[in-house]
């Protein structure tokens, strides 16, 4: 069994989740890990599953404007953020825009602030949609995992998408 993920991240928690959700899958076969600014490089029909996540930003996926509005809070004075490679370039709904209708099987998650999801939103809902959009069938529900304003993440978030990853990757 072959599954892919495809990540897009801010500062760094999205990437922890997507390491945790791979090591969780990595329990039932084999995996590979990219940031959406490499998923391009990859053909989604040679895998058995796909797994997209992404930051909620503005109650959705992010746009280039949140993207941007990201790369500059960090760059404030002030801020201990620290910005990952490639956080400004595309993001997974680009991607996703970009990606041939196919058949398969796939599951969405996002990071998101811990508050009520009706305040933050999710974009896995938006992910999950735009998957099953393209004719894949969705392997689980979509997954939030949260941080806290800060934007560090929960305690027990990276256990719980180990978790996660494996009982997806296990229904396939």
């Amino acid at each position: 069994m072959r599954t892919l993920i495809v990540y897009e991240s801010m500062y760094g928690c999205t990437h922890d989740i997507a390491d945790a959700i791979a090591r969780g899958a990595g329990q039932v076969g084999d995996v590979t890990t990219v940031p959406v600014s490499h998923a391009g490089d990859e053909d989604t029909s040679a895998y058995d599953l796909v797994i997209v996540g992404g930051p909620t930003h503005v109650h959705g996926m992010s746009r280039e404007a949140t993207r941007q509005g990201a790369v500059e809070a960090a760059a404030r004075p002030d801020s201990t953020l620290t910005v990952e490679p490639d956080a400004a370039g595309a993001g997974i709904r680009e991607w996703l825009g970009e990606l041939s209708p196919r058949e398969g099987a796939a599951a969405a998650f996002d990071t998101r602030v811990d508050k009520p999801a009706i305040l933050t939103g999710r974009a896995s809902k938006g992910i999950a949609k735009r998957l099953a959009g393209l004719g894949f069938r969705l392997a689980a529900e979509p997954e939030s995992f949260l941080v806290n304003s800060e934007t560090e993440l929960i305690q027990g978030e990276a256990a719980r998408a180990e978790e996660w990853g494996q009982r997806v990757a296990a229904r396939i």
